[in-house]
């Protein structure tokens, strides 16, 4: 990793004008956004080229690419098909098994360690599939066919395992390799997944703050208050660069299909003890912060780990989905809620589509995050630890 490297994000010609007579108002025409409106580069800079990028008006941030984890799952366990077989309960618990609706003709973009193909929970699906590591394009960890497997996944042995089973188009991001990878490959792969069409684009993964300062640290030798500045810097620059790449994608779908961006907000809490805040790129303006929720027998609550200052939240605990190889597994984390609220978004998408004709992003966040109710969690649970509540899909 270079100290001198960066992510430039740089609108191009944002508004194209389109031949339109629009009367005697001449200076007027009607226009539609490009589809290539954005650049992210990574690239080399300079102090001097720095300075004169931030000049450049175009120019909306820039950023040193930052180190991404996984939101690794607190537990992992193979599990055997209930019998009689049910659906799992986190697709239960967000009413997907009451709705009429089930994401056909919405896309999904999942971005995560990939997928395993093959496996029967994703047959007569159309997965298009994009690496962005230098590792195969296949999941070889497991964490994103688990997370595609609660979005869109079939019935695997009579169980239940997806909210929108009806989505046939999905779009598979690997940006995550030997679970590592970096803020510049998933700006890549953001704006990837939005030219690719995506409605819903699903992120179970986050800035390794503690890591970029042991990088500074133990690689480059710097004094860890030294370190610690610039992973701050480095820091609030990321969560700048994630805000205003989800402007553009807000702007993308102002002529044509919206997309929303749902992202865990991270597993580092460890409650009662202490509270951790959601993380990059999740802590972004315009990007839907995701919480796990747990069973109790007074109802739903927080999970211990659970970061906090949420939008909206969902089952997160025990979550029984696609498993690498083949079968069942179930994992625990807020990686596990993100793909509930991605798959909830998925349906209220396709009622929106089958309402008006096309998805709008301001109102399916809108939608999205009002769907949320505290009505099954415990009482006297904060706000910002689990937002609205846990997200229902649309019942009519």
């Amino acid at each position: 990793m270079s100290l001198n490297k960066y992510v430039v994000l740089r609108h191009q010609s944002i508004i194209v004008p389109t031949i339109d007579n629009l009367g005697t108002l001449t200076r007027a025409s009607s226009f539609a956004l490009a589809s290539e409106a954005v650049e992210i580069t990574e690239a080399e800079l300079t102090l001097k080229e720095r300075s004169d990028l931030r000049r450049d008006p175009r120019v909306r941030a820039i950023a040193p690419p930052m180190p991404l984890k996984l939101v690794n799952p607190i537990e992992k366990k193979d599990v055997d098909p209930p019998s009689p077989a049910s659906p799992a309960w986190g697709v239960q618990a967000v009413r997907a098994t009451e709705t009429p609706y089930d994401g056909t003709n919405i896309t999904v973009a999942v971005l995560d360690t990939g997928i395993e193909p093959d496996h029967p929970a994703f047959g007569s699906i159309d997965l298009v599939q994009k690496n962005f590591t230098s590792e195969g394009e296949n999941d070889t960890e497991g964490h994103g066919t688990h997370c595609a497997g609660t979005i869109f996944g079939h019935d695997v042995d009579g169980t239940r395992i997806g909210i929108a089973r009806g989505v046939r188009r999905a779009l598979i991001g690997k940006v995550l390799g030997e679970g590592a990878g970096s803020s510049a490959t998933i700006a890549q792969a953001i704006q990837w997944a939005v030219n690719e069409g995506a409605n819903v684009i699903s992120m179970s993964l986050g800035i390794d703050f503690p890591g970029f300062v042991d990088l500074m640290v133990n690689t480059y030798q710097y004094d860890i208050n030294l370190a610690t500045s610039m992973a701050l810097e480095a820091y609030r620059a990321n969560i700048n660069l994630f805000s205003e790449l989800a402007q553009f994608v807000e702007a993308q779908g102002i002529f044509g299909d919206g997309t929303i961006i749902i992202a865990a907000s991270g597993n580092e809490s460890n409650r009662p003890d202490y509270e951790i805040a959601v993380a990059p790129p999740a802590a972004g303006t315009g990007v839907i912060a995701v919480g796990a929720l747990e069973e109790t027998d007074s109802g739903l609550k927080e999970a211990y780990f659970s970061n906090s200052q949420v939008d909206v939240s969902a089952p997160g605990v025990g979550i029984v989905s696609a498993k690498l190889g083949g079968g069942l597994t179930s994992m625990s984390g807020t990686s596990m809620a993100t793909p509930h609220v991605a798959g909830v978004a998925a349906l209220w998408a396709q009622r929106q589509r089958d309402l008006t004709g096309r998805v709008e992003n301001r109102s399916l966040l809108a939608q999205l995050i009002a769907s949320g109710t505290t009505v099954s969690l415990i009482p006297k649970i904060e706000e910002e630890d689990v937002g609205t509540g846990i997200v229902q899909a649309p019942l009519s």
